[in-house]
Parts: structure tokens; C-alpha cells; sequence
């Protein structure tokens, strides 16, 4: 699973998005026979499980057997990675953060879908419809479909007691088994985590004036900037792949980092010492869609699916598996994976308090655009 750094520039995605460009509706395929056999889907890992990792967590071979289609996915460590393998082609679906929807919808790269033509609509969270990471222009392009917070996650033998400031993985400092954080805190590999360090100053530098840490100006993102390069020193690595970042926390000493539910899950299903916490500074996080590529060669299997990803089961057992929030409330009560009180565990709670990944845009040059952010971000993670 490499990184890539293939990215919409700003300008297409004025033109297609800001500047009133409209897509026409796709109408739905006749979905009342069966699909077509095959459906190919780019997703993050984790997110659609099929019993090979746990045999209790399959919500593919039910669907397969009554659609006739075959499920084949590709996992993606970074929005990033999601674009360009959306660019490529050859994908039905993919499951999207807020980062990529909007550069995938400036491509041309997805299509509007028909709601009405998706029964299961109805048990979409309110909170996400019309969200303006995948509604351009009064067109919907997707179904939400999982939804959770950027935690802080930590060693719980180092961290008796949860850190409560990001600071541990920010500034230089001696943590509490009296040894520094240096080599022994990770960042996330992708230009979004730039919003990650802006939350952080948000917050401990308000002279700065951040309001929304995907829009900031000249001088806001150049403080960011100078508290990524200086962050560098102590990074043991830049983490993409899930499973390498679990293996540095059991391995490789990693004291703390920002993750995702899904990796602190598996760990502690372990029996790891990892604890996760929500900082006071608050945290990012996603909320993501499943979009249909423009080219599309599997529509009804395509339609099928993401009809089903939206059944409350099915919902609450993903909620279960990577430790996010059902996009369907009716999921937090539908699952025995999840349990009762599996949502609240997730952070179902936090929604108003998450700043939600989204495509930093200039607005006319008012901020700096996301083609810089990927462009200053790799600079960084190379020592730059």
C-alpha cells in the first residue's frame, strides 16, 4: 500500500465545484434483476470484512449470495492513494473522507447518484444529509456510510493516566516513564494531517486567529508549518499502513500517535497496553462516503451495495469491527458485535466536536490551497 501524492489542483476544483459548474443526475440502473456479477471497490482498511480476519465480522458473503456479486476491494492507506487509484480506473466504488470526495467530484472521477432509487436512504444519520463534502450544487454523490474521530492513541504503560494534550506528540518533552518522546511518536502520513497541527494551535496559539484548521491563511499556515518541521525530530515515523503502525506500538517502542479506533481496537483485542483519548484540544476526523465512479462498469452490483451498506446490521458490525460511528443510527442498536453501548464507546457523542476532514480551497486566494499542502507536506516528512 504506497503513498500517493496525485492531487486535483485547486483550479479544477473551482471550476467544477465553486464556479457553478453543474453535473447532470445519473439516473439509477434497473435494479430489480441481477447485478453483474463483480463489484470493485477501493476502501480504507478495515471497512469491508468478509470473516477472513474474524469469521464473527462478515457482511460480503451474505450480500454475494443474494446478488450474485462478487466482491473484490482494494484497500488505500491515504485519500491521496483513493484519487489516484480513482484516476486510473477500473473501480465501482470507493469509500471516501471528506479530503478526497470533493477533489474526486472536481475530477470527474464520480457521478451523482439517485437517491430514491436506494430503499435504504431513509436510515441515513440527518446530520449527513446535504453534508457538503459529497452534495455539490444539490447533487448527491454518494451514501454516507461510517463516520469517527482522529484519536490520540498511547502506550498505557508509559501513560498511566491519558495524556491530555497533543503536545506529547508535538513538543519535545520527557514523558512519564522519565524518558524524552523523542524517535518515539508517529504523525500520519498525508498533507490532511497539516489540519491536525492547526487544531493544535488553534487552541494553544490563539493570536493566531485559526477558525477552521482546513482554512487558513498566509500566516496561520506558516506557523503550522514551523510546528511540523520542528515536530519532525521526534517522529519515528510517518504512518500510512494500519498494520505497520500496529507493529511499532508492539515492537518498536512508539510511546503515542494520532490513529485511527480501528488500530487501537485490534490491539487491544490483543490484549496491548493501548489506551486512546480525546485531547482538550479537540480532534479531526472523517466522515465517510461511498461514491460511484463515472465510469462504472458494475452499476447494479454498485447500487446493490451501497443499498446494503446502509441495513442497521450491517451498520452496527462495521461501528464494531473498526470502532467508528454507524452513518445509520439504527445501527447502534442492530448489531451484537456492537452492543448497547458500542456507539457511545465509538464517540457517537462527539460528532459536534470533531473537525471533519474536507478539501482545504483558496476561496480566491483568501487561503492556502491544498496543492500546497501536499506539496510542503512532503518537503516536511523528507526533512525540509
Amino acid at each position: 500500500m504506497g503513498k500517493s501524492t496525485a492531487v486535483a489542483s485547486f483550479s479544477a476544483i473551482c471550476l467544477s465545484i465553486l464556479c457553478g459548474i453543474h453535473s447532470s443526475n445519473a439516473a439509477a440502473p434497473d435494479l430489480t434483476g441481477k447485478g453483474e456479477g463483480r463489484l470493485d471497490i477501493v476502501a480504507w482498511p478495515g471497512y469491508i470484512e468478509r470473516g477472513q480476519s474474524d469469521k464473527n465480522y462478515d457482511w460480503v458473503t451474505q450480500f454475494e449470495q443474494e446478488t450474485s456479486c462478487q466482491v473484490n476491494v482494494k484497500t488505500a492507506a491515504t485519500s491521496d492513494e483513493m484519487v489516484s487509484l480513482m484516476a486510473k480506473g477500473g473501480y465501482d466504488l470507493v469509500t471516501a473522507s471528506g479530503d478526497a470526495s470533493l477533489r474526486l467530484i472536481a475530477g470527474k472521477r464520480v457521478q451523482p447518484i439517485d437517491t430514491g432509487a436506494i430503499a435504504n436512504w431513509k436510515n441515513v444519520d440527518q446530520r449527513l444529509i446535504n453534508a457538503p463534502w459529497y452534495t455539490v450544487n444539490g447533487k448527491v454523490y454518494g451514501t454516507p456510510y461510517q463516520w469517527g474521530a482522529n484519536l490520540l492513541m498511547f502506550n498505557s504503560k508509559i501513560f498511566p493516566v491519558a495524556p491530555e494534550s497533543w503536545s506529547v506528540v508535538f513538543s519535545e518533552q520527557t514523558l512519564p516513564d522519565g524518558k524524552s518522546n523523542k524517535g518515539r511518536v508517529q504523525a500520519y502520513d498525508g498533507p490532511i494531517y497539516i489540519a491536525d497541527a492547526a487544531l493544535y494551535l488553534k487552541s494553544t496559539q490563539p493570536g493566531l486567529g485559526i477558525t477552521d484548521p482546513y482554512q487558513l491563511n498566509e500566516e496561520q499556515y506558516q506557523a503550522v508549518l514551523t510546528l511540523l518541521r520542528s515536530q519532525h525530530a521526534l517522529i519515528h515515523r510517518y504512518w500510512h499502513d494500519t498494520s505497520v503502525q500496529m507493529s511499532d506500538f508492539k515492537n518498536e517502542g512508539v510511546a503515542a500517535s494520532s490513529s485511527w479506533p480501528y488500530q487501537a481496537n485490534a490491539l487491544k483485542g490483543e490484549g496491548q497496553p493501548i489506551g486512546t483519548t480525546i485531547p482538550k484540544e479537540g480532534v479531526t476526523g472523517w466522515a465517510d462516503t461511498t461514491m460511484l465512479a463515472a465510469d462504472a462498469k458494475h452499476p447494479v452490483c454498485a447500487y446493490k451495495w451501497m443499498n446494503w451498506s446502509l441495513e442497521p446490521k450491517v451498520q452496527g458490525d462495521i461501528a464494531a469491527w473498526f470502532g467508528s460511528v454507524p452513518a445509520a443510527p439504527a445501527g447502534c442498536q442492530a448489531s451484537t458485535l456492537l452492543g448497547a453501548g458500542g456507539c457511545e464507546n465509538n464517540g457517537a457523542s462527539y460528532f459536534d466536536k470533531i473537525a471533519f476532514w474536507k478539501t482545504p480551497q483558496a476561496e480566491g486566494g483568501k487561503y492556502v490551497p491544498y496543492s500546497r499542502w501536499t506539496q510542503d507536506y512532503i518537503a516536511i516528512m523528507g526533512g525540509r
